[in-house]
């Protein structure tokens, strides 16, 4: 299905196409510019490649509302370059992520200051394939328990069927009392193959 960016936004720039593709970066080898340095840990090549950032760094003098009055809703895979799949630029808009994409009191909490303090009006819903999600249960929640002596009061929220946990996430945006703006709310399964998106039905 056509997946359109909301008319909402700015007039000199329209992303109207049918199809998004992300092409993904293959991971840096032991040789590269970014790899970690010898003795060294990850942070420290984040700082060091910040310093660089930092030196060609401008203020673009936006401020907190995004343009697009969009928020984004994805899973924290580590595939998904959601501003590259969504041709969105910087202060485009909000990006809320977590395990799985789903909606949980957290991301409630996230959309409803993004919808009423900062002006966002649209919600997009983002799964996709080969979820390490899908291959989780409750019972990860018991294991902790048994492994530190804590029960987690939050829940995994896995899913079987990726589709129908889209359905789901839709339904709790539509459905929140908090959140004013839920007439353009819709969800989408990201392929991590082919970059491509699927809107899901929402019935």
């Amino acid at each position: 299905m056509a997946f359109f960016v909301p008319s909402l936004g700015r007039p000199e720039r329209h992303v109207t196409s049918n199809v998004v593709v992300m092409t993904t970066p293959a991971a840096a080898n032991a040789g590269s510019e970014g790899a970690i340095p010898p003795g060294g840990g990850v942070t420290d090549r984040l700082v060091t490649a910040n310093r660089r950032y930092a030196e060609a760094f401008t203020d673009p003098g936006m401020d907190a509302r995004p343009v697009l009055r969009v928020a984004v809703v994805a899973c924290m895979d580590a595939r998904l370059d959601l501003h590259r799949a969504l041709g969105l630029e910087l202060g485009d808009c909000h990006t809320i992520r977590n395990a799985g994409g789903v909606v949980t009191d957290d991301v409630i909490r996230s959309l409803t200051i993004s919808q009423r303090k900062l002006g966002t009006r649209s919600v997009v819903l983002i799964h996709h394939t080969d979820c390490g999600m899908e291959s989780l249960t409750e019972d990860f929640r018991s294991e902790l328990e048994m492994e530190v002596g804590q029960r987690p009061a939050w829940a995994v929220e896995s899913f079987r069927d990726v589709d129908q946990d889209v359905r789901q996430s839709m339904r709790r945006v539509r459905t929140s009392p908090f959140l004013p703006h839920t007439d353009d709310v819709r969800g989408f399964v990201f392929d991590v193959r082919t970059g491509r998106l699927r809107e899901v039905d929402p019935a």
